[in-house]
């Protein structure tokens, strides 16, 4: 095997790996948040959040193959090294951003829940 495809796979496996283990703490800690949101359905929060779980596999996945390409081919070594940690870098920063989204989402959909559950508040002046 080339040193190329050495680096292109390192780099696969390295960013698949954080994919999954990104995708598994969001779907594991997420479930509470779309319970509450949907205000103890149990089975539509883990419907929500498997759905969620696949969206997400499905656009990370699919931005690391394609951001493979992108940037000169790694000649050596110490090319590899650089290529892989800008890689990572961006790859880390994509992760990030999907889970600032994802809370951004999950924030958002506890607020309408706890607005629905809360009982209207009365104005001064109708409740003379």
């Amino acid at each position: 095997m080339n040193t190329s495809l050495s680096i292109y796979s390192a780099y696969f496996l390295i960013s698949l790996g954080m994919t999954i283990w990104v995708a598994r703490t969001l779907h594991k800690n997420g479930r509470l948040f779309l319970l509450e949101a949907f205000a103890g359905n149990q089975g539509l929060a883990d419907s929500v959040n498997h759905l969620l779980l696949v969206g997400f596999y499905l656009i990370n996945i699919g931005f690391i193959l394609l951001f493979l390409r992108v940037g000169p081919k790694p000649a050596d070594v110490v090319e590899g090294v650089e290529y892989i940690s800008t890689k990572l870098g961006i790859v880390i920063l994509v992760l990030g951003g999907m889970h600032f989204y994802n809370m951004f989402n999950f924030s958002r959909m506890r607020k309408k829940a706890l607005e629905r559950m809360s009982p209207p508040v009365l104005s001064a002046a109708a409740a003379r």
